[in-house]
């Protein structure tokens, strides 16, 4: 056993044992309890996780507990989507800008979208779209860093975040909590998003990450956050009952990647945190039934649809419905190859043909996404669950088409960007903002896009006021700027 110093929790002094935590070989031995003992109440994470711990700010204040009543689900467009194409179409702008794809009108007058959307434009009451943040970072890390922590970071291509991202912050909040599921899913890391001071704690559990995804390339396969049959990430509990042994060395190899990424973080103090929590979670029921998708309905699979974007988002609605409280999902898609190499929205025209892209992979998201918010409404989660569907920001309004063939792409834009939000609580059949007639910049309703943050972070309970310290000791503000968008509220 280890003490936990004062100088890593703060309020706590040197001379308080601590309940854990577990070395690597203890961890491990996690792999020899039979299914009955854990059916007979003895849970990994019970004595560890329910201790009386208390998560301080900078100051050693504690932080306020979080609502009970919310949760969020970010489809995360890595690459930036193009607002133009999706969400703010200017049918009126120069061919140049516009581009090929028409806006088709929805049940709510005056709200249009993109025509590869049909099944969205019938349930336009029930999504919000905001069409006037931006920020200042046109790089993807650089970015990503910028909108989901709110401050800008020094380096321009950071695999891993300088500050806290959204979910990492609000996981701080839970790190004791006892439930056996994580309080935060991914199903891989995003380049530039991550804890940073936080520690692995408050990362997210990933069932099976591909590290190649927080490394900038851009032409990795999608990966799931749902049960594949392959064994990887599948919580498979083995014939005779035994929790998989080899499952968790393989969540082990991956957690000591991910800490040589990121080694300049609190990860060492917090590893042992992380491990117990993973170890509560592969050996619950909860959660592996929260995975699997066999226990739908086959109407229910064919309303998602069998697409890696239809398994994701279903397994999304499982996860929140079951008790993890912040799950982010990377909305990747394959291309066929005479479309496009990148399987991100990184449209470029040396990466893709983007309206050939986006004649691919929309209506497929219109299938999927409309399917979960239809799912939210009717069993009753609209009013807890926030859906959110956005990338690090938009793309240029003026066409570009540097590509040797001469195809048309879109590059990066953070001047403006479209966000697509349901379910809540929020007021929804309506549009926050406008920008102008070629999609440049906002004109009305102008917000930084702290503001989208800040939103979440009072819906949640997070007072984005208080501190963290970071490696330098130093405290650091959860937000410094930003105010809740009193339309969402």
């Amino acid at each position: 056993m280890t003490e936990l110093t004062s100088s890593l929790r703060p309020g706590l002094s040197s001379s308080q044992p601590c309940s854990g935590p577990f070395n690597r070989r203890q961890w491990l031995q996690l792999g020899a309890l039979s299914m009955g003992a854990l059916c007979s109440g003895l849970r990994p994470g019970d004595d560890l996780l329910a201790s009386a711990k208390v998560v301080r700010d900078a100051e050693g204040q504690p932080l306020p507990e979080l609502k009970e009543d919310f949760s969020v689900i970010l489809f995360w467009a890595n690459g930036g989507p193009s607002h133009l194409d999706l969400f703010d179409m200017k049918p009126e702008a120069p061919a140049e800008y516009r581009g090929p794809l028409r806006p088709v009108k929805t049940n709510v007058s005056g709200i249009e979208i993109c025509e590869l959307m049909p099944r969205l434009s019938k349930i336009a009451d029930k999504f919000t779209l905001l069409r006037s943040l931006y920020h200042e970072r046109a790089e993807h890390s650089g970015g990503t860093n910028r909108f989901l922590t709110g401050y800008s970071s020094v380096a321009k291509n950071l695999p891993r975040s300088e500050f806290p991202d959204l979910g990492s912050v609000v996981a701080k909040h839970a790190e004791y909590s006892e439930n056996p599921l994580p309080f935060y899913v991914a199903n891989t890391p995003s380049y530039g998003a991550g804890a940073a001071y936080l520690g692995a704690s408050c990362e997210a559990y990933m069932p099976s990450p591909n590290l190649e995804t927080a490394s900038g390339a851009n032409r990795y396969d999608p990966v799931p956050v749902y049960q594949t049959g392959a064994g990887v990430g599948d919580l498979t509990i083995s014939q005779g009952g035994v929790v998989d042994l080899s499952r968790r060395r393989q969540v082990l190899k991956q957690l000591d990647r991910l800490s040589r990424d990121i080694d300049n973080t609190k990860m060492m103090t917090s590893m042992d945190l992380f491990q117990q929590r993973a170890a509560a979670m592969l050996s619950s029921s909860l959660a592996k039934s929260a995975f699997d998708l066999t226990l739908e309905k086959k109407s229910t699979l064919e309303r998602y649809g069998d697409t890696h974007w239809g398994k994701s988002l279903l397994t999304c609605r499982r996860l929140v419905e079951a008790g993890v409280r912040f799950v982010q999902c990377q909305a990747a898609f394959r291309l066929r190859p005479e479309t496009g190499r990148t399987s991100t929205w990184d449209d470029h025209s040396v990466n893709a043909h983007i309206f050939k892209s986006y004649e691919e992979k929309v209506p497929v998201l219109d299938q999927a996404v409309s399917a979960l918010i239809e799912d939210l409404y009717s069993r009753g989660l609209d009013k807890k669950v926030l859906f959110i569907f956005c990338g690090e920001f938009g793309r240029t309004p003026l066409i570009r088409n540097q590509d040797v063939s001469g195809r048309p792409g879109r590059d990066h834009w953070p001047q403006a960007m479209s966000v697509f939000l349901s379910g809540g609580g929020i007021p929804t059949g309506q549009v926050i903002g406008a920008t102008g007639k070629r999609a440049e910049e906002p004109t009305e309703r102008i917000m930084n896009s702290n503001c989208l943050l800040a939103t979440i972070y009072q819906k949640f309970g997070v007072d984005p006021r208080r501190s963290f310290l970071n490696n330098a000791g130093r405290p650091v503000p959860i937000l410094t700027e930003g105010e809740p968008i009193r339309e969402l509220l």
